[in-house]
């Protein structure tokens, strides 16, 4: 409980942060959006603080921590901005791919587990190529800044194991066609209405993440 509540305090910082980076995107050298928020607080605050006290209490004080706290914080970035300009950065997913396998690394080795590194990998791989083939197939529906995400949720998900990689994905889609039936219904989008797919994507990684436990059981 403590580590949680560290980290949910760790969490309104981050969020703060995520909140101005946000804000100032697309990110110009100038810094003439520097003072721009995304969101009016707390709304990204909170949420990033409660992210942290949750992924606290599903992995405890472990090597594996630092790791998933830092999918959540780049998770709240990319879902803000996918939000608010339909887009995943190539500069915030890219590098979280190479920051995540490098702290997923870092926690392999105390028991040298590069059995779950090896798994990591290959989920990263598997649902890349998966939702590859999705956007060739239909590119209204998934972009290649999906496709990229797939591959970090797919890095994460694989460390956990391949119910988890099945259930983040297929609880993306689930999410998604939920919220766009909500959003119909309530006249918010149109029938050709078109609705950013990130944050289900990430939501559904967190959904896989949080059920870790039953799902390795």
């Amino acid at each position: 409980m403590l580590t949680a509540l560290v980290a949910g305090a760790l969490g309104l910082v981050v969020g703060h942060l995520i909140n101005r980076a946000a804000g100032r995107f697309p990110w110009t050298a100038d810094g003439s959006r520097g003072g721009r928020l995304a969101l009016r607080p707390p709304v990204v605050e909170v949420a990033t603080a409660l992210l942290f006290a949750l992924t606290a209490l599903v992995f405890g004080l472990s090597w594996e921590l630092p790791a998933f706290l830092f999918l959540a914080a780049a998770g709240v970035l990319l879902a803000v901005i996918d939000l608010e300009h339909h887009l995943l950065p190539n500069r915030v997913v890219v590098p979280s791919l190479g920051i995540g396998a490098a702290l997923l690394f870092v926690a392999a080795l105390p028991e040298a587990d590069w059995g779950s590194l090896l798994r990591a990998g290959l989920g990263a791989v598997v649902l890349f190529a998966v939702y590859l083939v999705l956007a060739l197939i239909s590119p209204r529906g998934l972009g290649m800044g999906d496709v990229k995400l797939a591959g970090l949720i797919g890095l994460y998900l694989g460390w956990i194991g391949w119910n988890a990689v099945l259930a983040g994905a297929v609880a993306g889609f689930v999410i998604q066609a939920l919220l766009a039936l909500v959003l119909l219904a309530g006249r918010r989008i149109g029938l050709r209405g078109e609705l950013p797919f990130g944050p289900a994507m990430l939501f559904g990684a967190a959904v896989a993440i949080g059920w870790s436990g039953a799902l390795l059981g």
